[in-house]
């Protein structure tokens, strides 16, 4: 796949032209080495000077980029034996949130998250990972299979939001949403969710319900997409940059506010500039936040989830 460059990634775009353009002549009219690990050096410093200095705004582009690893890339990278488990037993199957059974380094999981997709044929099918009803009582029916056998749940999050349509609304979306959401809260098997890209309003909340709540460096966690609080605030959409440099929604001031509890570090160039590395990076860091988990009694399990939404937002 071509690489995609974000508007703020020009430069470095240019240079790696440059790079290929003379890569291209080196193959047919000499050499030109020397000059191509210059550049390749100088296009690396302006990557991670690039990255290092991110706002909001350019943390959301980059979550929202169309190569960042996805649900199903997780899935491959860090889960074998996975066996999904499709419906709601409701109405039927709603492919924005898959899940069903997997084991995670030899442990025993039940593992669920939305998918985006990754070309039109995939997006049109995970309907851009924004979940319809189905979808998010499917969560409950998959924690509820949890507690029944012990098992650990596991949630990816990357969604823009659960889906607006009107159908959805017919079909009781916030009641869908407010079910997931309180069946996390009450689980008694341990649940860690991370946001991998967007976690946008409650269709990321009702999956990230959780023990512990872990988020990629450049992924954004809101309770509204920047757009959607700039229409609301300003009745002007194009004002999205200046309600993201508001709203709080990236890992440092998440962390600071008890929203979220880790914040895990990605490849220069953020977590598509390499995804094997970032995918491990989430696997070691869930796999360390699940072994503090286990030892603990469904009870215990409980209170600190409990505590642990209850402390969002308060004085330390």
């Amino acid at each position: 796949m071509a690489a995609h460059y974000l508007e703020f990634e020009k430069p470095i775009a240019d240079l790696e032209a440059k790079i290929e353009e003379l890569s291209l002549l080196s193959a047919t009219s000499g050499s030109f080495e020397a000059e191509i690990d210059g550049l390749r050096k100088k296009a690396e410093q302006l990557r991670k000077k690039t990255y290092a200095e991110l706002d909001p705004w350019k943390k959301t582009q980059v979550a929202r980029h169309p190569q960042r690893p996805h649900f199903v890339d997780y899935l491959a990278g860090l889960f074998t034996d996975f066996t999904e488990l499709r419906g709601d037993r409701q109405f039927g199957d709603d492919q924005a949130i898959l899940g069903g059974l997997a084991r995670f380094r030899g442990q025993a999981v039940v593992v669920m998250g939305h998918e985006k997709g990754h070309d039109t044929a995939t997006r049109l099918t995970h309907n851009f990972g924004m979940a319809r009803p189905e979808g998010y009582r499917k969560a409950v029916r998959l924690m509820d299979l949890a507690e029944r056998f012990g098992l650990p749940v596991l949630t990816f999050v990357d969604t823009a939001g659960a889906y607006p349509g009107l159908g959805a609304e017919e079909r009781g979306q916030a009641e869908a949403i407010a079910r997931s959401t309180e069946r996390g809260l009450v689980l008694g098997t341990p649940m860690i969710a991370t946001v991998t890209g967007e976690g946008g309003s409650g269709g990321a909340i009702a999956l990230a319900a959780a023990n512990r709540v872990l988020m990629l460096e450049h992924s954004i966690y809101s309770v509204i997409s920047p757009e959607g609080a700039a229409g609301i605030l300003w009745r002007d959409g194009a004002r999205a940059k200046d309600a993201a440099m508001a709203m709080k929604i990236t890992g440092p001031d998440l962390m600071e506010m008890k929203i979220v509890d880790r914040v895990i570090p990605e490849p220069i160039g953020g977590a598509h500039a390499d995804s094997e590395a970032a995918i491990k990076s989430v696997g070691d860091a869930v796999w360390e936040e699940l072994q503090a988990l286990l030892p603990l009694s469904p009870a215990e399990l409980r209170a600190q989830r409990s505590a642990r939404f209850y402390a969002i937002g308060r004085a330390a």
